[in-house]
């Protein structure tokens, strides 16, 4: 097993990773920017080194700087948390280089998987249900034309590179298509640096639904059920639960049968998501595959009991998977809590907490990094906290999530806390009848 993990990231995620570290009785490195000199994760690692400015570019994405920090510290594995360099596969052929092993995905895996068009392929390959669409990148608008005819309108033209919903069109028929296209490529461009656009149908009512993977060094995957991701608002997910209202057990069982298949398919090595869109059919389509561990992953612990930073580190170290397949036994919601104003667009509201008062009670988890005279940074994504909340039934869960919203108290900024309340209070959200683009329709007005 590993004696020193350094811990790669910031905020609440490497604060969880050094809980568990702890308790596994592994020692930590914190790293921080000069922005996050006052950061909980900086006070409860057991060494810590600060390894450049605020500015991203020049810290937390800095891998000469973090390389060195491991070296100086002679951690022997780093783990990325999520975001940042968490899926950047010369980070982890770096890692490799030095000796430092990646608690994550290998460069090779992470690359197959990071370019969706190679992806979508890889798993139509191994028998995954795949979105039709293109085979690969197109070459010339006139192409897409073509394969848009044949599917059927609507289609969807995407980047083949990033994601948050940039170089994305909906295409409802021909006569929008150039205009399209020509927005879509430019976006790309500026965004990754790469325009490279595919095509899709564009699945209809659709929810998202991933299923979260945990693959071993020596081929053996297994899955942990699926968690619903469709509160999104442009692309960015809100709120996740699981189980699924809509899944049942037996699309349930197919949609982890083929999430193994994909994740079997490049061999797979530590925690990941494959991610579907399913349509208002019980129809599933592979979307993408996430090559880390997700934001929203302590659902999945509170209803299967099953820790998964542990399980990466123990694959990581070269320990087998058990090989068992986890379904929920109880239901769970997470909520996150950005320091946005939901009633100005979500505009981002850093600055210093005046006061806080966490919930509490039975099934409620706060996952969080924050404290009162805290002062949020503007550098970096506005999620503050994670209010998890589990119960024996969904109807249970939201009249606790409701309650837990209440008794959160934050002072000194805005958070998304008021739209979470009126959330739980809205009929058709509680009735689990939604799709994407719920929150295209929503009332933000009195928030």
């Amino acid at each position: 097993m590993f004696k020193k993990i350094l811990i790669a990231n910031r905020g609440e995620i490497a604060l969880r990773i050094i809980r568990t570290c702890k308790e596994m009785g592994i020692k930590t490195v914190a790293v921080y920017s000069t922005a996050d000199r006052d950061s909980l994760h900086v006070r409860f690692a057991d060494e810590a080194v600060c390894i450049g400015p605020a500015v991203s570019k020049q810290s937390y994405l800095n891998i000469p700087n973090i390389i060195s920090a491991a070296e100086i510290t002679n951690a022997d594995a780093i783990h990325p948390g999520y975001g940042f360099l968490s899926e950047n596969a010369e980070f982890s052929r770096i890692c490799a280089e030095y000796g430092i092993k990646f608690i994550g995905a290998t460069a090779e895996q992470i690359n197959y998987m990071g370019d969706k068009a190679t992806a979508k392929a890889t798993m139509k390959d191994s028998g995954v249900p795949v979105i039709p669409g293109s085979e690969g990148l197109l070459e010339s608008v006139e192409e897409g034309k073509k394969i848009a005819k044949e599917i059927g309108y609507p289609v969807i033209v995407k980047a083949t590179a990033g994601g948050g919903g940039r170089g994305m069109r909906i295409i409802k028929d021909e006569s929008e298509f150039e205009k399209a296209w020509d927005d879509a490529k430019m976006e790309s461009g500026a965004a990754f640096g790469n325009d490279g656009l595919y095509l899709e149908k564009f699945v209809e009512e659709p929810r998202h639904i991933e299923i979260q993977v945990v693959g071993d060094q020596y081929g053996k995957v297994c899955h942990l059920s699926e968690r619903d991701c469709s509160i999104q608002r442009r692309h960015q997910k809100l709120v996740e639960e699981t189980p699924s209202p809509i899944v049942s057990q037996e699309l349930r069982e197919k949609m982890g049968e083929a999430a193994i298949k994909g994740a079997a398919a490049i061999g797979y090595e530590g925690a990941g998501t494959i991610e579907f869109l399913v349509d208002k059919h019980g129809k599933f389509y592979f979307m993408e595959m996430n090559t880390r561990i997700q934001v929203e992953h302590p659902i999945t612990e509170e209803v299967t009991d099953f820790d998964l930073i542990k399980e990466q580190i123990k694959v990581a170290a070269g320990v087998p998977i058990s090989g068992k397949n986890y379904f929920p036994k109880l239901y769970a919601m997470e909520c996150r809590i950005n320091a946005e104003d939901p009633g100005n667009n979500f505009r981002p509201s850093p600055g210093k907490i005046t006061n806080l008062h966490l919930p509490g009670g039975h099934g409620v988890r706060v996952d969080s990094h924050v404290y009162a005279g805290y002062t949020i940074p503007p550098n970096y994504d506005s999620m503050i906290a994670k209010l998890i909340v589990t119960g024996q039934s969904r109807e249970e869960v939201i009249t606790r999530m409701k309650r837990a919203l209440q008794e959160f108290v934050i002072e000194g900024v805005k958070t998304t806390i008021p739209f979470h309340i009126k959330l739980m209070e809205d009929e058709q959200f509680k009735s689990g009848h939604f799709t994407t683009k719920f929150l295209e329709s929503f009332d933000f007005s009195d928030l």
